[in-house]
């Protein structure tokens, strides 16, 4: 049987994923959007509605559900190939899909966190706290244009980066920084670069495996390939 284009790079994923000692994931808005959430840059993505003079399109993040693309992340973590998760998503789906908030870091915030603007110690939006253990002012955690990413979530990106020996790319657009300087970092320190977007992204050429099909394509049967390899023959 002569394998499809698509079928071989799945495959190819599915070894790296295989062979990976210190596997990091990426996320961005594109991994949400199979769940209805919009992006940000894609055809009907917020920004690019904005530049046509339309109204964004609104986000009830407590409506959706994670989809397959969280899932086969969570799948990793169950299987012990998963080392970290950096994600630029505020929408809580990785929390809520299973994640271990150990291995994430959510490098723009949590809609339904508060964290303490003194020791930034987070604690459920639903507890309604307005004062953190330590005295500090409990604030939203999300962080807007202009503010300063989380210091503890950035050095552990940078750090997981640095370290890892493949890197996956799952919804971004690579351009929002400093998140999307992570990859850079990766094939800085050695890693491979697999980029799973739909839309360009500025590493493109520099990537090792690329997929402009949809992450529910691509991850869950890759992941689901990699159980075979680690079953052995």
């Amino acid at each position: 049987m002569v394998l499809s284009d698509l079928d071989q790079r799945i495959k190819t994923l599915a070894q790296w994923m295989f062979e990976a000692k210190r596997l990091v994931v990426f996320t961005g808005a594109g991994i949400s959007t199979e769940s209805g959430l919009p992006d940000f840059r894609g055809p009907d993505g917020i920004w690019t509605r904005q530049a046509q003079g339309l109204p964004a399109k609104t986000r009830d993040f407590s409506s959706v559900e994670p989809n397959a693309g969280h899932m086969a992340i969570v799948e990793l973590q169950k299987l012990g190939k998963l080392s970290f998760l950096i994600s630029q998503n505020v929408d809580n789906l990785h929390l809520r899909s299973g994640i271990h908030p150990d291995l994430l870091a959510e490098l723009h915030g949590n809609v339904a966190k508060l964290r303490c603007s003194r020791c930034e110690a987070q604690v459920d939006k639903s507890t309604a706290l307005d004062t953190c253990s330590c005295g500090g002012r409990l604030v939203s955690s999300v962080v807007n244009f202009g503010q300063p990413l989380p210091q503890k979530e950035l050095a552990d990106s940078y750090r997981h980066s640095q370290n890892c020996d493949l890197f996956v790319v799952a919804g971004s657009s690579l351009v929002v920084t400093p998140a999307a300087d992570m990859p850079r970092v990766a094939l800085r320190y050695g890693a491979r670069l697999v980029i799973i977007n739909q839309g360009e992204t500025p590493l493109d050429r520099v990537g090792h495996l690329r997929f402009e099909e949809r992450i529910g394509e691509v991850l869950p049967e890759a992941v689901a390939q990699l159980k075979q390899l680690m079953k052995g023959p």
